[in-house]
């Protein structure tokens, strides 16, 4: 019985050690992240200076600006 506890108290504590060196992120999902937030600030970016958009910016500043206190 001894033997028997022993050799699940050392499989607990493997895996336990194995489980605290998988914790976090590893380099290719740091990068993917990194590369999906620079594609997200790329279409902002391409939203934001349109035509329609930029215009609509520039009357709500203007409005903003205009205004009487």
């Amino acid at each position: 019985m001894y033997k028997s506890v022993r050799a699940r108290s050392r499989a607990l504590v493997c895996k336990a050690r194995s489980a605290r060196r998988d914790a976090g992120m590893v380099t290719s999902e740091y990068a993917m992240g990194i590369v999906a937030a620079v594609a997200f600030a790329v279409v902002l970016y391409k939203v934001v200076t349109s035509g329609q958009v930029s215009a609509e910016l520039q009357s709500i500043v203007k409005q903003a600006l205009d205004a009487q206190m």
